[in-house]
């Protein structure tokens, strides 16, 4: 299936990068990441506190931080090892541990670091947005 083109992400990609790895990404792996991609953007776009996101590269994956507030731990999407897809945290945070503790059977954890995903399975919105506004404001959270 071709790349879809530049005007069908949302928002449009700033970085050719970050466009260049999606387009990397197998089908139907990347439209599951691309839905992430868009939650993304749309949950810090809705959270207070959260400021500009920035999308940028780490480890080759595609990832999200809050650089003007600083106010949240990077987000991360990829391709776990064993297939499917994944939206990945910093492991040494609590956010999987504590989305688990709301959702300790709705979602195949990799440790404490991320979230997979089959390819081409259809994705809980509204608990994966609670996943993305926490990791967005998890260092409020800690100020506070």
């Amino acid at each position: 299936m071709p790349v879809p083109p530049k005007t069908a992400a949302k928002p449009p990609f700033k970085d050719r990068a970050v466009e260049a790895a999606f387009a990397a990404f197998p089908q139907p792996a990347r439209r599951g990441l691309m839905t992430l991609r868009a939650l993304i953007f749309e949950t810090a776009a809705a959270t207070p506190g959260v400021g500009t996101l920035e999308e940028t590269l780490k480890w080759g994956q595609p990832a999200y931080l809050t650089p003007e507030t600083r106010s949240g731990s990077t987000l991360r999407l990829g391709l776990p090892k064993n297939g499917g897809f994944a939206l990945y945290v910093h492991c040494q945070t609590t956010i999987i541990s504590d989305f688990r503790s709301f959702f300790p059977d709705a979602f195949a954890y990799d440790g404490n670091r991320a979230v997979r995903f089959d390819a081409g399975a259809a994705l809980p919105r509204e608990e994966l947005t609670l996943l993305i506004r926490s990791a967005l404001t998890y260092h409020l959270k800690k100020r506070g």
